[in-house]
C-alpha cells in the first residue's frame, strides 16, 4: 500500500519507518526543508533506539523517502495519516488543533481517488468529526474516508512497541475504511495482535484515557511514597505487593520525580479540559496534575533537606536529565522544575545527560558535564534523576572519592542504603526509611506515631 504521512516528529517518524518496514511503500512530509534533507541524508533528527538503523535499511531500498512537496505523495496514498504536534494551548490545557486543521486543508485539496485521512496525533473526542467537515468544505467531491489510529509507543521503546504492540486501535466509521486499515495493519493479524475496530469518537477517547490512567498509577504510587516515609514502609515493596495483584500489575508502579515527556502532561490536561467542556469533570485526572506539579517541586526540597537544609554555594551534580531513559526528550522533564529550584536556593548545579544535553542546554542555564564521573567530581551533593543504565552501576567508592562532599540523592531508589553507607556516602532515597543494615527502621506505636510524631493529620 502507499501511505503518506504529514510529521516528521517522533511520532510520524517511527511509524513510517515501521510501515516500511512491513512492506508499504511510505512517504513522509514535512515543511522543514533542512529537517527533509537531513532525513534524506540518512541524518535522524531524534534519538530513539534502533530508529536510525530502521530508517536507513528501508530507504536503501526505497520503501521511505522525505519531501516536502505533499501533492505527489496525497496523491497517490491509499491512507494519509496527520502525526503533527498537537500541544497545549496557553491557558485552560486544551489541545491546540492548529496543525492538524492546517494539515487537513492541505491533503484535501490534493486527494485523488478513494483515500482513508487518518488522525494519529493525539486529539480530543470530536477532532475526526472536524477533520471530515473540513475535508467536505475544500473537497465536497472528494472520495474521502476519516478514520482515527491513536498511537501507544513508549519513547525508549517505540520499535517494539509499534511492531509488537499490545493492541491497535482503530476508529472508523464505514466498512470501507475498516478494510483498508484492516489491509494495512496485515502483517499485526497475522502475529494475532489484538486489532479493535470502534468508532471514531471512542478511538480518540480511548488514547486519553489511557494516558490518564498511567499517569494516575504513576501518581499514585508517588504518593505513596510520601506516605511510606513517614510510617516507616518501603514503597517498592509496597509497589510489589500491589503490582502482583493482576488486576493492578506492576508497570508504571515505580517511586520517581513525576511523570513528564510529550505525552502525560498535555493528555491529563486536553482530557480534563474536554471532560469540562461536555460538563463531566474528571476529577481524579484533575487531582494527578496537581500532585504531579507538586511533586516536582518537592524533589528539589528533598535535594535541599538532604544537603542539610541549604544548598547556598553548594556545587549539585545532576545525573540524567531527559524525563526518562532511552530518549532525548526533555518535555516537562522534572530537571525543568527541580534545576532552576535548585539555583534559586543558591546551588551551582552541573548536569550530565547521555542523550539529552543538546536539548537541554536549549532550556537549562547551568554547567554541563561531559561525562557521569566529571559531573560527580567536586560535587558537594550528587542527584540521581534519569535511571540511564550507565548510573545504575556507580562506583560507589570512586563517587566517594571524587565529590567534595558525601551527599547521594537517589530519587530513582537504584541503591541501597548499606551500599552507600559502605561507601562512606549520606544516602537519601524515596519511599524507603534507608536505615543500613543493623540500625533500626523508625519505630511505629499502636499510637500512631514515629520518633515522636504523630501521623495523623489534624
Amino acid at each position: 500500500m502507499n501511505v503518506t504521512i504529514i510529521g516528521t516528529g517522533y511520532v510520524g517518524l517511527v511509524s513510517g519507518a515501521c510501515f516500511a518496514d512491513f512492506g508499504h511503500t511510505v512517504t513522509c512530509v514535512d515543511k522543514d526543508a533542512a529537517k527533509v534533507e537531513r532525513l534524506n541524508a540518512g541524518e535522524v533528527p531524534i534519538y530513539e533506539p534502533e530508529l536510525d538503523r530502521l530508517l536507513e535499511a528501508n530507504r536503501a531500498v526505497g520503501r521511505i523517502s522525505f519531501t516536502t512537496d505533499p501533492a505527489d505523495a496525497v496523491g497517490k496514498a491509499d491512507v494519509v495519516f496527520l502525526a503533527v504536534g498537537t500541544p497545549s494551548r496557553r491557558g485552560g490545557g486544551h489541545a491546540d488543533l492548529t496543525y492538524v486543521y492546517e494539515a487537513t486543508r492541505e491533503v484535501a485539496a490534493l486527494v485523488k481517488g478513494y483515500t482513508v485521512i487518518c488522525t494519529k496525533s493525539t486529539v480530543p473526542v470530536g477532532t475526526g468529526d472536524e477533520v471530515e467537515a473540513i475535508v467536505r468544505q475544500v473537497a465536497p467531491d472528494a472520495d474521502v474516508d476519516v478514520a482515527s489510529n491513536p498511537e501507544f509507543l513508549r519513547e525508549g521503546a517505540a520499535i517494539g512497541d509499534f511492531k509488537r504492540p499490545d493492541r491497535v486501535i482503530v476508529g472508523a466509521e464505514t466498512e470501507r475504511a475498516i478494510g483498508v486499515m484492516r489491509e494495512l495493519y496485515r502483517p499485526l493479524f497475522l502475529n494475532e495482535t489484538p486489532i479493535i475496530f470502534t468508532s471514531r469518537r471512542t478511538a480518540e477517547l480511548t488514547k486519553y484515557a489511557a494516558n490518564a490512567f498511567l499517569a494516575t498509577k504513576i501518581t499514585f504510587i508517588n504518593e505513596m511514597a510520601d506516605l511510606c516515609e513517614r510510617v516507616g514502609a518501603n514503597v517498592q515493596d509496597v509497589a510489589r505487593g500491589m503490582g502482583l495483584d493482576k488486576r493492578i500489575g506492576a508497570k508504571f508502579l515505580n517511586a520517581g520525580p513525576g511523570y513528564g515527556g510529550s505525552c502525560f502532561p498535555k493528555d491529563t490536561l486536553a482530557l480534563a479540559a474536554t471532560a469540562n467542556d461536555y460538563n463531566s469533570p474528571v476529577t481524579i485526572v484533575d487531582s494527578v496534575v496537581e500532585a504531579n506539579a507538586r511533586r516536582k517541586e518537592r524533589m528539589a526540597q528533598i535535594v535541599i533537606e538532604a544537603a542539610g537544609g541549604s544548598v547556598k554555594d553548594k556545587t549539585v551534580a545532576i545525573l540524567g536529565l531527559t524525563f526518562k531513559p532511552l530518549t532525548d526528550d526533555m518535555r516537562e522533564a522534572p530537571s525543568l522544575t527541580v534545576v532552576p529550584m535548585l539555583q534559586k536556593a543558591g546551588a551551582i548545579v552541573k548536569g550530565y545527560d547521555p542523550e539529552g544535553m543538546d536539548e537541554a542546554a536549549k532550556q537549562l542555564d547551568m554547567h554541563y558535564a561531559s561525562g557521569t564521573y566529571e559531573a560527580i567530581k567536586g560535587a558537594d551533593v550528587t542527584v540521581i534523576l534519569t535511571e540511564w543504565n550507565e548510573f545504575r552501576a556507580l562506583d560507589l567508592l570512586r563517587v566517594k572519592a571524587m565529590m567534595r562532599g558525601d551527599v547521594l540523592v537517589d530519587l530513582r531508589n537504584i541503591y541501597s542504603a548499606d551500599a552507600a553507607a559502605r561507601a562512606g556516602l549520606a544516602y537519601r532515597s524515596i519511599g524507603r526509611t534507608d536505615a543500613p543494615a543493623g540500625v533500626p527502621a523508625p519505630h511505629v506505636s499502636d499510637a500512631g506515631r514515629i520518633d515522636g510524631q504523630s501521623l495523623r493529620k489534624n
